[in-house]
C-alpha cells in the first residue's frame, strides 16, 4: 500500500517531486507508525463491513479500526464479535490489498480469545486497540497482545493505547499517571505502534464540547494535556513515541458563530473557489486548521471518524518542497559539526544541531507521504485526491 496510492501514476507524477514509498504491515515499525495517516473509525457492527473496507482502501484509507468499545452499545458486544470473524473470513477469502486493520476492545480478555476465533483470518490483523489505556490497566492489554501474538504465529500484532482516562486530565494526577504510562509503554517499546489521545473523552470530564469553530487546542484544559502528553511521551531523543492527534468530531454544516478559516488566495490561484466553499459547509475548514496544529504540536497522523476527513488529512501530511530542501540541507553529512546557513529559499535560518530532530522525522514523513513539486500545494493535492 502506499499514500495518494489510489490517484493514477500520470497525477502522481504531476503533484511529486518524490512519490509516497510503498509499505506491506511487514514493514519496519518506524515507517508503519509515520504511515498510519488518517485511521478511519468503523464500529464492528456493520453488516457489510468487509465491502466498506475495500471500499475506503480505494479511497486512500491505509489504516483503520474496527471498533467493539464506545461505538456500540454493551448489548451488540457479543454480535459485533461475531461479525468481526465472519467479515475477516470475507477480507481473507478475498484477498487483495487491504489497509492496516486494527480492532478496538474492550477488556484483555478479547484479545487471544479474538484471535483464536479469527484463525488464519489473522493474517489480516495488524494489532488492537487499547482503551482507557492507564499504567494499571496496561500490562494487562499488553501482555495479552503479545500472548495472541504467539498463539496465533502470525506476523507482528501491534497495540495502539488510547490515553483518555481522567487522571490524565485532573492536574493532581497527571504528573504520576503519565509516568505510569512511560513505564509500561517503554517496557512493551517494540510493541506499542502509536499513542492515540481520547480528546472526546477528555471534555466529558468536565462536560465540555467543542463547537466546529473551535480546535481541540482552543479548549484549554485539553491543549495542556496534549502538550503533557507529548512532553513525556514524544520526546525526540529515542525515548519517544508517535502521538497521533484527536478525533474531529463534524461532517456536516452547523450554524456558524465566526468566520470560516480558509483563506480564499490559495483556491482562488488553484481555481478552486468551489472546492473552497465545499469544505467550509461541511466545517471541515477547522479540521483543516486543527490538522495544522496537530503537526505543529508533534502529533502525526489523526483519528477520523468520516471518510471525508481522510484526504484533507493526507493532504497537510505530505512534505512540502521547502520543508524538503531545509531538512536535506541541516543533515548533509558535512554539516555534522554544526553551524546556520540561510535556506535555499532564502526564507529563513537553518541552524543544524536545534533543528536535526526536526529535519530527521521530516525526512520520515517525506518517507511515506512524499515530497509536493516546488509548485504543488495543499489545494492541488486535496483536490487530487477528493476526484477519484
Amino acid at each position: 500500500m502506499r499514500h495518494f496510492g489510489h490517484v493514477s501514476p500520470t497525477v502522481r507524477k504531476d503533484l511529486f517531486h518524490l512519490e509516497p514509498a510503498e509499505f506491506t504491515a511487514a514493514s519496519p515499525a518506524r515507517i508503519l507508525a509515520a504511515a498510519l495517516g488518517a485511521t478511519l473509525y468503523s464500529p464492528a457492527t456493520r453488516p457489510h463491513l468487509a465491502g466498506d473496507v475495500h471500499k475506503q482502501a480505494g479511497r486512500g484509507v491505509v489504516s483503520m479500526v474496527l471498533c467493539l468499545e464506545d461505538s456500540i452499545s454493551d448489548a451488540e458486544v457479543a454480535d459485533a464479535e461475531d461479525n468481526l470473524v465472519r467479515q475477516f473470513a470475507a477480507l481473507d477469502a478475498e484477498g487483495g490489498e487491504l489497509p492496516l486493520l486494527f480492532i478496538r476492545v474492550r477488556t484483555p480478555e478479547q484479545i487471544p480469545d479474538l484471535v483464536r476465533r479469527l484463525g488464519g483470518s489473522a493474517r489480516r490483523l495488524a494489532g488492537f486497540v487499547l482503551p482507557k489505556f492507564t499504567e494499571n490497566r496496561g500490562t494487562a492489554f499488553l501482555d495479552a497482545v503479545a500472548q495472541a501474538e504467539a498463539e496465533s504465529g502470525q506476523h507482528p500484532l501491534y497495540a495502539m493505547p488510547v490515553l483518555e482516562t481522567p487522571d490524565l486530565l485532573h492536574l493532581e494526577t497527571r504528573v504520576e499517571a503519565l509516568a505510569g504510562i512511560s513505564r509500561t509503554v517503554g517496557r512493551y517499546r517494540d510493541r506499542v505502534l502509536a499513542l492515540r489521545l481520547g480528546v472526546t473523552d477528555f471534555c466529558s470530564v468536565y462536560g465540555l464540547r467543542r463547537t466546529p469553530d473551535m480546535t481541540a487546542y482552543d479548549v484549554q484544559i485539553v491543549a495542556g494535556v496534549i502538550a503533557d502528553v507529548v512532553n513525556v511521551l514524544s520526546r525526540a531523543d529515542g525515548t519517544g513515541f508517535t502521538v497521533t492527534g484527536p478525533v474531529w468530531e463534524y461532517f456536516r454544516s452547523q450554524q456558524r458563530l465566526f468566520k470560516p478559516q480558509l483563506r480564499r488566495s490559495p483556491f482562488l490561484q488553484e481555481g478552486a473557489e468551489e472546492l473552497r466553499t465545499t469544505l467550509i459547509e461541511h466545517d471541515l475548514d477547522g479540521l483543516l486548521r486543527e490538522i495544522e496544529l496537530d503537526r505543529a504540536n508533534g502529533l502525526l497522523g489523526k483519528t477520523c471518524i468520516h471518510p471525508a476527513h481522510v484526504t484533507p488529512v493526507h493532504a497537510l501530511s505530505v512534505v512540502s518542497h521547502e520543508e524538503f530542501s531545509d531538512a536535506q540541507d541541516i543533515l548533509r553529512p558535512e554539516r555534522g559539526g554544526g553551524g546556520v546557513m540561510r535556506s535555499a529559499y532564502t526564507n529563513k535560518m537553518n541552524e543544524v544541531k536545534p533543528h536535526r530532530a526536526w529535519a530527521e522525522r521530516t525526512m520520515l514523513r517525506a518517507e511515506v507521504f512524499g515530497v509536493a513539486k516546488e509548485e504543488v500545494g495543499f489545494v492541488d493535492l486535496l483536490t487530487a485526491g477528493l476526484q477519484v
